[in-house]
């Protein structure tokens, strides 16, 4: 529309139009992790030998993510190829599709498609397939937890490509699936050559050329929603404040036919099995009003004159999933002082520096606690902290007694909102004595029986 002094009025829509397609646009930080910054996997590829028409490439996966691991059924890695490329033979792993080989007389390529998955082999593979770090059916453990197991390797020929290193292309379009979706990779970028250490210490050789590709892990992009969520309790106070309702979806039986199962149906075996597959990650989780395939519960339970004592209840709700090489990381200011942790492995992560030690991560033990089970039972786990009080800063007031964030197996969980927090009684100290722990205690039994 135009005006007395000959301007238009599109001013407005240009900055509406402007500011929707920023909003729209997706940004870097979806994929960052305030606990874990510096997190990601890194793929090298390093070419050791060339070959009449290409090379022998070691390519391994490098799990630098503190505490989220890739979990079964496996990773899935994917790329393009620049050129024609194919691959003769793998050692370590296979491509789930050969694709069209015809063209070939004689020798027959292992894989002709343009855009390779590559899935790890089984343990139990026979030696002469297996190169180090193979062979674990995809399981890469976070490196706080399991550092040997954080990597995982194999070895391919590729023909058909450049025998040098100005005439080798890298791939490009790498995706990276752990199982599904989740993880964004970055470029193929050319650096310096990987040198390796023989057993001795004595000599040191280097690859031909090595390149990196850097995945990082989105919460968003993994699933549409949470996957666990947190209730909270206390001596103080008989209010037990469950798991936000629909935290992790609603129960819809009416739209959605089988989104959930009672415990007590007697077609739960039937529901189970009618999804077994090792591909199916979709979890069939109980009937709640959380609707979460994990639950937290974190219990404030004693109170001593210089510590206090905090119970933490895992509960796996999930009938398709025993969850193996679990952890949880959970951030409170008195972890700077935390005494003894019973039937947990325990690690202080520092993600702001050595300043401030807030955050941990937990884990199971190995041979006792470490598989959480499916839904029933067996699918819990549970321990006791033990915390030293700062005067300075220790309260029960404010809900000051709970944790700030707590995430199960890398993915943050829904936390009731604070004014929900279990609160002091009126007229009671700060450091209130516990006066209702037989109370609370047959309540929270009964809570966790039904």
């Amino acid at each position: 529309m135009e005006v007395g002094n000959g301007r238009f009025l599109f001013a407005p829509a240009v900055v509406s139009l402007t500011l929707l397609i920023l909003l729209s646009r997706p940004t870097s930080t979806d994929a960052y992790d305030a606990l874990d910054p510096f997190g990601n996997i890194t793929i090298k590829w390093d070419i050791m030998q060339w070959t009449p028409d290409g090379y022998v490439a070691t390519v391994t996966m490098f799990n630098f993510q503190q505490y989220r691991h890739i979990g079964a059924p496996g990773w899935q890695l994917g790329w393009t190829w620049a050129k024609k490329e194919v691959i003769w033979s793998m050692v370590g792993a296979q491509t789930t599709e050969q694709g069209d080989c015809s063209k070939f007389k004689g020798n027959t390529p292992h894989c002709c498609k343009k855009d390779p998955t590559i899935v790890d082999l089984l343990p139990g593979t026979p030696y002469n397939m297996q190169i180090a770090n193979c062979c674990k059916a995809g399981v890469i453990n976070s490196f706080n937890q399991d550092p040997s197991n954080s990597a995982s390797s194999f070895q391919v020929s590729v023909g058909l490509a450049g025998t040098t290193n100005k005439t080798v292309k890298v791939p490009k379009n790498f995706t990276l699936r752990a199982p599904g979706p989740g993880y964004t990779c970055g470029r193929a970028i050319i650096v310096k050559p990987t040198k390796f250490v023989t057993q001795d210490g004595r000599r040191t050789t280097q690859a031909l050329m090595t390149w990196n590709v850097t995945c990082t892990y989105s919460q968003f992009l993994a699933q549409k929603t949470p996957t666990c969520c947190v209730s909270l309790s206390s001596f103080y106070n008989d209010t037990i404040v469950n798991c936000p309702t629909c935290s992790c979806g609603c129960q819809n039986n009416v739209t959605s036919p089988g989104s959930c199962v009672e415990g007590d149906s007697p077609y739960l075996q039937q529901a189970i099995n009618g999804g077994a597959n090792k591909y199916n990650t979709n979890p069939l989780v109980q009937c709640t009003s959380h609707m979460c395939p994990i639950r937290i519960h974190w219990h404030v339970k004693l109170n001593y004159k210089d510590y206090w004592r905090v119970k933490i209840t895992v509960t796996n709700f999930n009938y398709r999933m025993n969850y193996t090489q679990w952890n949880l990381v959970v951030q409170h200011p008195n972890f700077d002082n935390i005494t003894t942790v019973f039937s947990f492995n325990y690690k202080s992560l520092n993600p702001y520096g050595n300043k401030i030690n807030d955050t941990a991560m937990l884990w199971g033990v190995k041979f006792y606690n470490d598989l959480l089970m499916q839904a029933g039972p067996l699918g819990n786990a549970q321990s006791e902290l033990l915390f030293q009080k700062d005067s300075n800063t220790f309260t029960f007031e404010k809900g000051w007694a709970f944790p700030r964030r707590v995430y199960f197996n890398g993915d943050n969980c829904v936390m009731p909102p604070p004014d929900a927090y279990p609160w002091l009684p009126n007229g009671a100290h700060a450091s209130v004595r516990p006066k209702f722990v037989l109370m609370v205690s047959v309540l929270l039994a009964f809570f966790f029986m039904v």
